[in-house]
Parts: structure tokens; C-alpha cells; sequence
């Protein structure tokens, strides 16, 4: 089996969310998931035995758990942050859960599968951990995060040091995640987007919030040379010239990314077999049925 490319230095990636955890952390984004993740809950009309949240960062989604689920268990890496909201933390690497097959109810995510370097074998590994028609719910920060920050640095790095390094993390595409969810075994798998704009004084301040989210570069092919102060001038020039607004402030976009899928059970809703229709498509329309190669009058 060939072993998937390792993106992400995860040690690196340890280390700044520690660091950021002493800084005092930035959690608008973080914030902004954790109520949206408690209403899409909220449609689920069951309680949840026992629930497990994969390494979201602080505690906002295990307070939204509160009354939709009996035991939740907190898995994170070290610094385990909010665990008093949990009724167990326990230390874990997310690319390798220790989670007893079929013994989950509901498994949720916040912001953290998006670091994963094997996220189809993290999938895999959540799809075997919950009990049949158990519920998966996750949050990732999508692709199109943060194409202000990525397209300024590039055009910067370009005019000042005659090529692009890698900076900004390679997101995954929701259109890829479908795919992913089903190839991990899951049932009626559901994708969408949630595209939002923040708005800063100053890219710096941007990049400010990013090192106190534990967000800065982690990747594996990241240039170890420190950043040139004219290349992050010549950045922030950019930036403004492109992406401010008439108030001098500039945008920046954050792509979130919403997956869900269930442990398959016999309950759930199948689909018809092939040829099991008894309705043909053109009466239900109340059309005219056109077979193939006869031309259409416009």
C-alpha cells in the first residue's frame, strides 16, 4: 500500500497551536463554527449515547454538544485545552484515533481534519469507530480560504526573490470530499460551503490572527529561510492595492467546508435498483418524450 505524502509537519503544526494557546488564542473562526455545528445538530431529533470530538481546538463545540449527548469524550493533541467541557480528554494523534470499532453514536469536528496529512484514512478510521447509523460532523477550512494572503505573497515573492515558495496550505476541494466520504463507507454523505469575508486594519494584522489560531505555515515544503522584510512589504503593498476596500481596510476570505455521513443501517433511506421505476420521468414532467437522434423543433 503506498503511503500517503506526508504535507503537513504535524510537530511543527504542535507547536504553534501550543504557542498560540500561550498567547491567548484567536477564536472568531472557531466561534463562528461551533453555533452553526449546534444547529445542524439540532435537526437530528435523538440524543446521542456517546460522542467523541476529533481535535477541534478549545472547547466551543463541546459546549454546543451540551443536551444532545450523555458521555463525550474530548480527543486532541497536547495541550489538551477545554477538557472541564468534556466528560473524558483524551491525548491522541488524529491520523491515528484510538477508537474501539462501532462505539461511537456521533463523532464531530472542528477545524482540525483540514491538517490531517492521511484525511482518507482518518475518514476510514471515524467510519469504524461509530455504531451503525451513527452520525459523523465535521467542519474544515476549505480551499478557497485565504486567496488574498496566498495570491499577494506569490505576486511578491515573484518580483522580489524570482519564485514562489509554498506559504498557504493546499485545502481540500468540497467537491473532492463527497468522493472521499463514500470511498470511507459512508451513507447518504452530504457536502456544502459556507463562504464568509473578515476584515482587517492591515494584512499584518491578518497574519497576526493567523499565529494566534496556531495557523501559520506547517508544511513540510515550507521555505526554512526567514521571510524577507522587502518581500513582506512588497506583500502588504500588494494586498492593499488589490484586495482593501474604500475604508483602507482589507478583505480576506474564509471558505468553510461542511461534510456529514452516517454509519450505514438498514433503517436507513436506500436507493431504488436500476429499472424499479413505475413512473416514467416524461409523464411525471407531463412531457413529451424524445428519443434518441429525433430533432427538436425550438
Amino acid at each position: 500500500m503506498a503511503q500517503s505524502p506526508i504535507i503537513f509537519d504535524r510537530d511543527l503544526l504542535r507547536a504553534r497551536r501550543a504557542r498560540a494557546a500561550a498567547l491567548g488564542p484567536a477564536t472568531f473562526l472557531i466561534d463562528h463554527v461551533a453555533p452553526e455545528l449546534a444547529e445542524r445538530l439540532s435537526v437530528v431529533l435523538r440524543k446521542f449515547e456517546i460522542a467523541a470530538d476529533l481535535g477541534t481546538p478549545g472547547d466551543a463545540v463541546r459546549r454546543a454538544l451540551a443536551g444532545k449527548a450523555g458521555v463525550i469524550i474530548a480527543l486532541n493533541e497536547p495541550p489538551v485545552s477545554g477538557a472541564d467541557q468534556a466528560s473524558l480528554a483524551v491525548v491522541a494523534d488524529l491520523e491515528t484515533l484510538p477508537i474501539r470499532d462501532a462505539s461511537l453514536d456521533l463523532a464531530v469536528s472542528a477545524l482540525a481534519l483540514q491538517f490531517v496529512n492521511d484525511l482518507p484514512g482518518a475518514l476510514a478510521q471515524i467510519r469504524r469507530a461509530l455504531k451503525p447509523d451513527g452520525l459523523f460532523l465535521a467542519a474544515l477550512v476549505g480551499g478557497q480560504s485565504l486567496t488574498e494572503l496566498r495570491e499577494a505573497f506569490a505576486a511578491a515573492e515573484s518580483e522580489i526573490d524570482g519564485g514562489v515558495s509554498p506559504r498557504v496550505a493546499p485545502f481540500v476541494d468540497v467537491r473532492e470530499l463527497g468522493a472521499l466520504l463514500q470511498r470511507a463507507g459512508f451513507a447518504l454523505p452530504v457536502t456544502d460551503i459556507d463562504r464568509f469575508i473578515v476584515r482587517y486594519a492591515s494584512p499584518l494584522a491578518l497574519m497576526h490572527d493567523l499565529r494566534k489560531m496556531g495557523a501559520t505555515n506547517a508544511l513540510t515544503e515550507r521555505k526554512r529561510t526567514p521571510l524577507r522584510r522587502a518581500t513582506l512589504r512588497r506583500m502588504t503593498e500588494i494586498y492593499g492595492e488589490r484586495f482593501a476596500d474604500p475604508d483602507v481596510r482589507v478583505r480576506a476570505t474564509f471558505e468553510i467546508v461542511w461534510l456529514s455521513g452516517w454509519a450505514p443501517h438498514a433503517s436507513q433511506q436506500q436507493p431504488l435498483a436500476p429499472g424499479s421505476a413505475k413512473v416514467r420521468l416524461a409523464d411525471a414532467l407531463n412531457a413529451r418524450e424524445v428519443s434518441a437522434g429525433e430533432k427538436v423543433e425550438r
